[in-house]
């Protein structure tokens, strides 16, 4: 997400791992202590709980789980081998208390689970493997899991080496305001307004490209201190990694995410690399829940209390 060393699954951790609560901040060194994602303390008021959601899921028939290479292999095995993270804030977050997986990742993995195997609890036919950016390919190259869902955006470099179903989620630079403000919805409502984003980071670059015009435009190395000029008024949006503005609108409940992002970094499903009988039973899955809604519960379930307006649309599978 930004040039600096740290990576974008470390700042959507934002310090949370499973055995503590303390945030260790992701950019800069400030001492916050966010709520854990989801749940009823997050979600808004309404909202379908993340494991009614995952049990009113789709289950596909036994007819195209047998007719599927990929999914009858899984199936015969018991499980569905999970490359994943416990420790990504709204992705997918290990309760250290529960020891129950939630978050987006973790929903879209065990409602897969529950497509395959049915039943109403599909962590009992999962098996995770904690992965990071440096052996997500490799267990997928030598089949040592059967997906791989964290964060998992689709390049050009990746496919040389796997394949990706989905795309199931849209990131990319969006734009987070103080609180209750008004009057900024959209990156053409930016023009002659105050930005900040954080330096050398996808914001800056994003700005640079997409907004005419801006008043002026603000650069810190931490999250924090953009934060910080949103809230103060010095600065009229902070502009950043959605996912990123997604975390940070969570830990003091000072900012929100306003309107869709403005560029695109779309998050794939990894399945061995060429595959298809994966990427066609997966796609199949993702067009589900889609029609079915269980996508939408489970974005709102995720992000809906941390952003104004409604819930975006679907990315097109196989786009």
């Amino acid at each position: 997400m930004t040039s600096t060393a740290f990576s974008r699954r470390r700042l959507l951790a934002l310090g949370l791992s499973a055995g503590t609560t303390t945030f260790l901040a992701a950019c800069s060194s400030d001492d916050n202590t966010p709520s854990l994602p989801g749940g009823s303390s997050s979600s808004p008021a309404g909202s379908a709980s993340f494991d009614s959601i995952v049990k009113a899921g789709p289950t596909a028939s036994g007819s195209d789980v047998s007719g599927n290479p990929w999914a009858k292999k899984v199936k015969d095995s018991g499980a569905l081998r999970w490359g994943g993270t416990t420790t990504s804030s709204l992705f997918s977050l290990k309760d250290p208390s529960t020891g129950a997986i939630t978050g987006f990742d973790a929903g879209i993995v065990q409602l897969l689970s529950r497509y395959i195997f049915g039943g109403d609890d599909p962590m009992s036919t999962i098996k995770l493997t904690e992965v990071s950016v440096d052996t997500r390919e490799t267990l997928l190259e030598n089949r040592s899991v059967d997906i791989v869902v964290a964060t998992y955006s689709i390049t050009d470099e990746r496919k040389t080496k796997i394949s990706f179903a989905g795309p199931y989620y849209t990131s990319g630079v969006g734009i987070a305001v103080k609180k209750g403000a008004t009057g900024i919805k959209s990156v053409t409502d930016l023009t002659g307004k105050v930005l900040v984003t954080q330096s050398n980071s996808t914001g800056l670059a994003a700005i640079k490209e997409h907004v005419k015009d801006p008043k002026q435009v603000l650069t810190f190395s931490g999250n924090a201190e953009c934060q910080a000029a949103v809230v103060q008024g010095r600065a009229d949006a902070y502009v950043n990694d959605q996912a990123l503005l997604f975390a940070a609108s969570k830990q003091k409940g000072q900012i929100e995410v306003v309107g869709d992002t403005f560029t695109t970094d779309p998050y794939g499903i990894g399945v061995t690399k060429g595959d298809n009988d994966a990427v066609t039973f997966i796609n199949g899955f993702l067009g589900k829940i889609v029609a079915d809604g269980s996508w939408k519960k489970l974005w709102t379930y995720s992000f809906g209390a941390l952003r104004q307006g409604d819930v975006p649309t679907p990315p097109a599978v196989g786009a």
